[in-house]
């Protein structure tokens, strides 16, 4: 089921102001509980944990940026 625009706007606009500081406080706590990794482990560590909370909500920030597509088209000369 596709949402639609304004429902994918509300719900990543959600994601990034709730979901994503419970993700950053989860991860670091996560990387926290494990003794200190030599630097050549944690930089990969960290960035794998930074890119993959955004891959189950690719769906949901395609096309948030672009003007509405369900909107009325102005056409005025």
């Amino acid at each position: 089921m596709a949402l639609s625009y304004k429902a994918r706007k509300r719900w990543s606009l959600l994601i990034l102001l709730v979901g994503m500081p419970i993700y950053v406080v989860v991860a670091v706590n996560l990387i926290g509980k494990i003794d200190r990794l030599p630097i050549w482990a944690e930089v990969p560590a960290y960035l794998l944990l930074g890119v993959a909370w955004i891959l189950p909500f690719k769906s949901v920030f395609l096309g948030v940026g672009q003007p509405d597509p369900d909107a009325p088209v102005d056409r005025k000369p």
